[in-house]
């Protein structure tokens, strides 16, 4: 239902899956075996996996730290979208690789659920993709002491504010890894 006009397919999208973002991340072997088992059903079901690799001063490109973990390798043919922002979309070439693959539907997972993850909805939602979020294929890191609430509570939370996003001609919401679905929403 996606207001992307001639955008029928659904991609699925890997955030921010590397290295250094996810080493001390909450339930990060979980999280990391749920992604993998979608990117499986994903490649059999023909459904594009597209892939964020996150760089800045802290996460410099080429580093160990900067790559996908190994658990996770992205195709050959697979994009890989290289990004400074929060928002995958923001100043990459997210849009055009999705706009070529005929995408209008948008399933997320990855890191971090306080940053790039949130970040990277809204701005899916904002440019009129319809979008999923997993909600045991995504987690954060312990932020508790800058004032946030434990990873776990900012993980639920999540989940529980996308599962009411609404806006005009565009689905939100969530599932399980075992529930999703990759057809789009009609």
């Amino acid at each position: 239902m996606t207001t992307l006009e001639n955008r029928p397919n659904t991609a699925l999208l890997v955030v921010d899956v590397q290295n250094d973002v996810v080493a001390e991340a909450h339930a990060r072997d979980t999280v990391v075996a749920n992604i993998a088992d979608l990117v499986g059903r994903a490649r059999r079901e023909g459904v594009p996996v597209v892939w964020v690799q996150h760089s800045d001063e802290d996460l410099p490109e080429g580093s160990d730290a900067w790559r996908i973990v190994p658990e996770l390798v992205p195709g050959d043919a697979e994009p890989v979208v290289g990004k400074h922002y929060g928002d995958s979309f923001e100043d990459t070439g997210l849009e055009e690789a999705l706009a070529r693959l005929g995408v209008g539907r948008l399933v997320v997972v990855g890191a971090e659920t306080d940053a790039c993850i949130r970040s990277t909805l809204h701005g899916a939602f904002a440019r009129g993709y319809d979008a999923l979020l997993v909600r045991d294929a995504h987690t954060t890191g312990d932020k508790t002491a800058w004032g946030a609430p434990p990873p776990d509570q900012v993980i639920t939370h999540t989940n529980l504010y996308w599962t009411y996003q609404s806006a005009p001609g565009r689905t939100a919401g969530t599932a399980e890894t075992k529930d999703v679905d990759f057809t789009p929403v009609s």
